[in-house]
């Protein structure tokens, strides 16, 4: 997409704001009018009044500069609050359809890019697009038309004046160019700095507690040093490309006065034109220097942001998870079966297969666990069943139907998730609960904690239910949170469930808490539960054992414990029970 095309569709968010935008043209307009007007003024101020003494003008010529500069103000002010409006609510749409976008991007594009870099592109590329279009946007219409207004003086007063005074203009559209080609590149080469920063920003606060574990204060000042004068030096350059650009320009106003000075005082002194004429046509020249500076600096910042602008819409161009779905059936409850047939996965730019020739069917209400070592694939097949990847290969099927042919708004209201590293938002508990389901009732929610052993514990917080839990629940305790996340999933009411290892971090009294939760939870559910601690799902119908990507065993606790293979071995291991030789 070229530059005039990004700027073309920048402008087409102006649409829905078309009458303020005319509002704010005409105010514009009006404020030019009057800018032409003070340099018009000039003429008979210095002919009329200081030159042949006429003492009829002496009040009225200094009460019409009043009245302009009093009506300028006026429209000034309108121009600028409207101008300031549109801009703004532009820019609240593209960060609000960018924000929607993200969201809705397959999980692949969050692996593939930090939460630093993404909210780089929310915040930073967004407030660059902000300055152009609720800043340059007021400069364009009000610089521009000054500008004509006060070529329109200076050729009224001089026509042969004005043409030498043109003759630098070509001069200044070179530099513009120019230094705009340069700063565009500087300034896509600062924004991808800037998300190195965001994102090294972001990874050491939100792990904040292991750096001070480890002692690595320093260290992670120095990574944020070099992502932080890295940065530094990408706006140096900018600012020194920028300050350039500003200096060639006024070199150029200044030899184009030069010339006018000259040739305008020996039109005076040859009496072609009055010192009145000649002094207006000055000052129109110095008021239109004022609009060109500012469009030149304009047209810096357009740069910048139609540089933001080509990874803002590069973001909103990319084709969501929901414009890709080519499902067209509801899901109804699971009735039957989940079934892997001959499933194959590859994760991007990996060699090795993550999943290799899966063959496994979940009868309806069974609990399946899944259990092997780490790197195994447990948790990338059961990231398959709600559609977070694609099968390189095979298919995934509920009931007899291959996933893929259902809208995924209606596989996933299907499914509840339950994991170890929890989320919860910043949020109260109230609200935390009611994630699992929109529009739930007071009942409803506290009926859900009591179900997940939390309501005693949420009764006792400072504001109960309306408890502030803070940042990812840092506030509560692990067992805390994890009872809160079942509560979640128990007022969603899902058919299929999946538990990622949902007890791994807990001390024993609070793992105790939250199976009891789990078993609430797990009633008359279709249960695929992915465990390190084998103690916890001994109870399951059958354990699934994984080994680099395929099924070695099948089978319960006891079958597979006396058959002495590879669930065995990771018992043993687990239990220290090893035994020697």
């Amino acid at each position: 997409m070229s530059s005039v095309d990004r700027l073309i569709r920048l402008v087409r968010y102006l649409k829905p704001y078309r009458v303020r935008l005319i509002a704010a043209f005409v105010c514009s307009g009006l404020v030019a009018a009057f800018s032409g007007a003070y340099a018009w003024l000039v003429k008979p101020v210095l002919d009329e009044i200081f030159i042949n003494k006429n003492e009829a003008l002496l009040l009225a010529l200094p009460l019409a500069l009043f009245a302009v500069s009093v009506l300028k103000s006026a429209f000034n002010y309108g121009q600028n609050y409207l101008m300031n409006y549109v801009g703004n609510q532009v820019i609240t749409d593209i960060r609000q359809e960018l924000f929607g976008k993200l969201i809705r991007l397959p999980v692949k594009y969050h692996d593939a890019n930090t939460s630093g870099r993404l909210v780089s592109r929310v915040v930073n590329d967004v407030t660059l697009m902000a300055n152009a279009v609720a800043g340059v946007l007021k400069d364009i219409f009000q610089q521009g038309l000054t500008f004509l207004a006060m070529m329109g003086v200076i050729f009224y007063q001089n026509w042969k004046l004005a043409g030498l005074s043109v003759i630098v203009v070509p001069l200044a559209v070179v530099t513009m160019v120019r230094m705009g080609k340069r700063l565009r590149a500087l300034a896509a080469s600062g924004q991808e700095r800037m998300g190195d920063m965001a994102s090294t920003l972001q990874e050491t606060l939100s792990g904040i507690r292991m750096v001070k574990a480890y002692g690595r204060e320093e260290a992670e000042a120095d990574r944020f040093a070099r992502s932080n004068r890295a940065f530094l030096n990408t706006t140096m350059k900018a600012i020194q490309v920028s300050s350039l650009g500003s200096s060639h320009m006024e070199v150029i106003g200044v030899v184009g006065v030069a010339a006018i000075i000259w040739y305008g005082g020996y039109l005076v002194i040859s009496g072609d034109m009055t010192p009145g004429a000649f002094f207006s046509f000055l000052t129109a020249m110095f008021m239109a220097y004022t609009p060109i500076r500012r469009l030149s600096g304009s047209n810096n910042t357009i740069q910048q942001a139609l540089s933001a602008a080509e990874r803002v819409f590069g973001v909103i161009d990319l084709e969501t998870e929901q414009e890709a779905d080519r499902g067209q059936l509801t899901l109804p409850p699971i009735t039957r079966s989940v079934a892997y047939e001959d499933v194959t996965f590859f994760y991007e730019g990996q060699a090795v297969p993550a999943l290799s020739d899966i063959d496994l069917t979940i009868r309806a209400g069974e609990m399946v666990a899944l259990v092997g070592s780490s790197g195994s694939g447990k948790t990338t097949l059961a990231n398959l069943l709600p559609r977070f990847y694609e099968p390189t290969a095979g298919r995934v099927l509920i009931d007899g139907v291959d996933i893929r042919s259902y809208t995924l708004a209606s596989l996933r209201a299907q499914i509840g998730m339950v994991s170890q590293d929890v989320v919860l938002f910043d949020d109260t508990v109230r609200n935390n609960i009611a994630f699992g389901r929109h529009g739930a009732t007071e009942e409803e929610i506290a009926r859900a904690a009591r179900l997940a052993y939390a309501h005693d514990f949420v009764e006792r917080l400072p504001q109960g239910y309306e408890t502030v839990v803070g940042e990812k629940g840092v506030k509560l305790s692990g067992g805390e949170r994890q009872r809160l996340a079942i509560a979640r999933a128990i007022l969603r009411d899902p058919p299929l469930l999946i538990l990622d290892e949902a007890t791994s971090a807990l001390d024993t009294e609070s793992e105790r808490i939250v199976q009891l939760a789990l078993s609430n939870l797990m009633q008359h559910r279709t249960t695929l539960v992915i465990a390190h601690r084998l103690s916890t799902i001994q109870r399951a119908d059958r354990i699934i054992v994984l080994n680099r990507g395929v099924i070695v065993e099948t089978g319960t606790h006891d079958e597979l414990l006396l058959r002495g293979g590879h669930y065995k071995r990771l018992h043993a291991m687990q239990f220290q029970d090893v035994p020697n030789g």
